[in-house]
């Protein structure tokens, strides 16, 4: 089998102050992933090696990590794409490190809560009417959005994030348009609410980053410009035509 040396950030808190790399010698074959590297370090040579994954599919968004500097899963990254090595493994930018490769997610979750990522109904219609019906073409409107698996790869690339903590970040604002625009819900108003706030979409430069390593081709930029286009209209409208609700 050939070998790739793997280097893998260490940070162990009760033992040590700073973080620090361990270097190792992995062998690999061409069917290999980057998880694969990994596994093999915990499984062969050092069993306290921390860090997560769970369905080594692409859709669990779990295995999220910093390979050579960019942010992948790990699950979804051939080793034979980042040599000839060494390969740098670290985890995610910008979260808070637990344990080696473990992050603390808890910011994202919370943020992810304030933009209420589920349909809202002002009023239920009556079990007896049946579902709420679309056709293909409402489907397709928010349908991109919906692929979001929560890895938080656009939150690693972004470079707001990184330098204004508060900002609510790029998944947060996909997953609130993928909502916005289901032809079911009525939580738009509410959602902007949130999003027009200093720390929401205006914090955006639109760099673009996020929807370059969004695994799920997911234009997370995409859905806040579109936000922004919508806040400015609804502006618009509030001072011209104050009587009209969108």
């Amino acid at each position: 089998m050939k070998s790739v040396a793997v280097e893998v950030l260490r940070y162990r808190p009760e033992t040590e102050a700073e973080p620090s790399f361990d270097v190792f010698d992995v062998p690999y074959e061409d069917n290999w992933m980057i998880l694969d590297a990994i596994n093999h370090i915990k499984d062969q040579v050092d069993g306290t090696l921390s860090y997560r994954w769970a369905c080594r599919m692409g859709v669990c968004g779990s295995c999220g990590m910093m390979v050579n500097g960019k942010p992948v899963l790990t699950c979804a990254t051939y080793v034979e794409d980042v040599l000839p090595g060494p390969v740098r493994v670290e985890p995610l930018r910008g979260f808070p490190v637990v344990r080696d490769l473990v992050t603390d997610i808890q910011d994202f979750m919370v943020k992810l809560q304030r933009v209420k990522p589920w349909i809202i109904r002002e009023e239920e219609k009556p079990l007896a009417e049946g579902e709420y019906l679309q056709t293909p073409e409402e489907l397709e409107d928010y349908k991109q959005y919906s692929m979001c698996i929560n890895c938080m790869l656009c939150y690693a690339a972004c470079p707001i994030y990184e330098l204004d903590p508060e900002f609510i970040g790029p998944a947060a604002i996909a997953l609130a348009q993928r909502y916005n625009l289901d032809s079911r819900d009525q939580g738009r108003e509410e959602r902007m609410d949130v999003l027009s706030q200093h720390d929401g979409m205006w914090g955006c430069t639109f760099v673009g980053d996020c929807s370059v390593v969004c695994p799920k081709k997911v234009d997370p930029a995409g859905a806040i410009q579109r936000y922004k286009l919508d806040a400015t209209v609804d502006w618009f409208q509030s001072v011209l035509m104050p009587w009209r609700k969108r």
